[in-house]
């Protein structure tokens, strides 16, 4: 394939007028600005990546970038890693990741639980029952990110209603929330490996899942750091009020 470049053509190789999508639809990762198009394709393979008209600088440098520098820059919360996977590439995983991750957590929490009843008896009716406790561990797992994440957007919609006007608003802050809680990902050794983890190891992939939610909301809705955190904790609190509830009503979460 082809390698972008910021440089443009010679004068005689004429642009084909190649529009990425409509005014608006991308959006320059160093200044949130609005972009029509991410690089024009120019004869013989030549393309240039175009410049944003607000601050002058490239639109999107990453289209030129492997997609482990990508992933590493995500990694380490670069406001730019993040407008770029959002805004300018059509990923739609994050109903897919959503899932894998509430099931590794499910699985995390059914072994505790089997450890806890310390009860190896074969017998079918047992077999079910330890079934069904995965099965309600994943219904639990969703309850709680679903009263997080419905938390995070009552703040929002507290503080700023003029950001989520639109269903289309709702729908990108969703998938970025869904996106970032990519960090989850850090429970598949502790699936793979069963107990060789730790409660200090579960709680730092929560606070790098935490500071990644709260990157995608700023990036989302062009914020200061103040605000998502803010909405963040007001989903931290909805969350835990959902685990109070079930331990009241003796369910084991």
């Amino acid at each position: 394939g082809c390698t972008a470049r910021s440089a443009g053509g010679t004068p005689s190789e004429v642009p084909r007028g190649r529009t990425m999508a409509a005014a608006g639809a991308y959006r320059c990762i160093e200044c949130h600005g609005e972009a029509a198009e991410l690089y024009r394709d120019y004869q013989r393979g030549v393309l240039r990546i175009s410049i944003c008209k607000s601050c002058q600088k490239p639109v999107d440098k990453y289209i030129e970038y492997d997609p482990v520098i990508i992933l590493i820059n995500a990694i380490l919360c670069k406001a730019q890693a993040y407008r770029h996977i959002l805004f300018n590439t059509k990923i739609n995983i994050h109903g897919k990741l959503c899932i894998f991750c509430l099931l590794c957590e499910a699985y995390l929490r059914w072994l505790q639980l089997q450890d806890s009843s310390q009860n190896t008896d074969p017998d079918d009716l047992i077999r079910y029952a330890k079934e069904w406790d995965f099965y309600r561990m994943f219904g639990i797992a969703s309850l709680e990110q679903t009263s997080f994440l419905l938390g995070i957007f009552i703040a929002l919609w507290q503080m700023r209603p003029e950001m989520l006007k639109t269903k289309s608003d709702f729908i990108l802050l969703l998938k970025a929330l869904l996106l970032s809680s990519y960090g989850k990902l850090l429970l598949i050794p502790a699936v793979i490996w069963e107990h060789d983890y730790t409660p200090l190891c579960l709680m730092l992939i929560k606070v790098f899942v935490l500071t990644s939610n709260s990157q995608a909301i700023r990036v989302t809705l062009n914020l200061n750091r103040t605000l998502p955190w803010l909405a963040i904790f007001t989903g931290l609190v909805l969350e835990n009020g959902v685990v109070y509830l079930f331990r009241k009503m003796g369910w084991n979460v």
